[in-house]
C-alpha cells in the first residue's frame, strides 16, 4: 500500500485520465486564464461485497493513509452500500467507497460476479496499485451486456474493474465561479452533456451539498470477442455549505448520490 497520500492520488487521477479525457479540458476551462489549480472534492471507487474485494479491503488502502470512517449510505433499489472517508487534513480529498449487494442480486449476476472475482489474487488487493489496476479478468462483450440488464454498476465493474469512478471539482475553491449554475453553464457552452437524472443541480443549501456531474466519457474496452466502445468515468461538481457550526458540511446526501451513480448510464445519450 502507498505510503504517501500524494503519490496514491496522483496515481489514481493518472488512471482515471487515460479513460475520462475530458476532465483535462475541463480542468483548463475552469482554471481560467490564470490556470488555477483545481481541487479536488472527492474520488469515488466502485467494487463487490465479496472476499476479497469488499469495501473494507479497499478502505485499507486510505486507512493506512489517517484516513477515518464518515458517513454510511444505503441505495435499496441499485442493492448498493456505500462509506464514506476523510482524512484529519481538511484538504485532503474525501473518498467514496461503495459496493454491490451481490447477494441481493439473480442468480445470474451472482453467478457471473462471482467467477469474475475468484480470478482475483487476495494479493493483489493489498498491492500499491490495486486502486487503479482495472479489471482482473476478460469476459466476453454478451456477459457484460447481460450483467447492464440488470445492474448498469456491475456491468461497469465487469468492464473497467477498480479504478476512481470519477473525480470531484470543488466549487468552493474556483475564483472564477461562485455558483454550481455558472459551472453548469460554462461546462454546457462548452459542449458538455450533464447527467440531468433528478435535475442538472442535486441536491441544496438546505442539505449543505449541491452536485452535479458530466455524462460519462466513452472508451474502447477490449471484451475477450471484441472491443467496443463503452461509457467509462465522468467528472462530477460540488459546492458544499457550512453547517449550523459554520464548518463546511463534509458529508454525502444519498438522495442526490442515488442520482449521480448514474452518470455513467448509456441511455439517453
Amino acid at each position: 500500500m502507498h505510503s504517501d497520500r500524494h503519490t496514491l492520488f496522483q496515481k489514481l487521477w493518472e488512471h482515471y485520465l487515460t479513460v475520462t479525457p475530458s476532465a483535462k479540458d475541463i480542468h483548463r476551462l475552469l482554471g481560467g486564464t490564470q490556470g488555477q489549480a483545481i481541487v479536488n472534492d472527492h474520488i469515488a471507487l466502485r467494487t463487490f461485497n465479496l472476499d476479497p474485494v469488499r469495501l473494507d479491503r479497499l478502505a485499507e488502502h486510505f486507512r493506512v493513509l489517517g484516513y477515518q470512517r464518515g458517513g454510511e449510505y444505503h441505495f435499496d433499489a441499485k442493492k448498493l452500500y456505500a462509506r464514506h472517508y476523510e482524512h484529519p487534513d481538511p484538504t485532503a480529498p474525501k473518498v467514496f467507497i461503495s459496493e454491490l449487494l451481490v447477494d441481493q442480486c439473480s442468480p445470474t449476476l451472482q453467478a457471473i460476479v462471482g467467477d469474475l472475482v475468484a480470478q482475483v489474487d487476495p494479493a493483489a488487493v493489498d498491492a500499491d496499485d490495486f486502486l487503479y489496476s482495472g479489471a482482473h479478468w476478460s469476459i466476453d462483450e454478451a456477459t457484460y451486456r447481460t450483467l447492464l440488464e440488470e445492474s448498469e454498476y456491475a456491468a461497469w465493474m465487469a468492464a473497467w474493474g477498480w479504478r476512481p469512478n470519477h473525480f470531484t471539482v470543488s466549487v468552493n475553491a474556483l475564483e472564477q465561479y461562485t455558483t454550481l449554475a455558472s459551472v453548469n453553464e460554462a461546462l454546457k457552452d462548452a459542449g458538455y452533456r450533464l447527467n440531468d437524472s433528478g435535475g442538472e443541480i442535486k441536491g441544496s443549501p438546505e442539505v449543505l451539498l449541491e452536485q452535479s456531474s458530466t455524462l460519462a466519457d466513452e472508451a474502447d474496452v477490449r471484451f475477450r470477442d471484441r472491443t467496443a466502445r463503452i461509457p467509462s468515468c465522468f467528472y462530477e461538481f460540488a459546492k458544499r455549505y457550512p453547517d449550523k457550526d459554520g464548518k463546511l458540511y463534509g458529508g454525502f446526501v444519498p438522495a442526490s448520490a442515488d442520482k449521480i451513480f448514474e452518470s455513467t448510464h448509456a441511455a439517453g445519450r
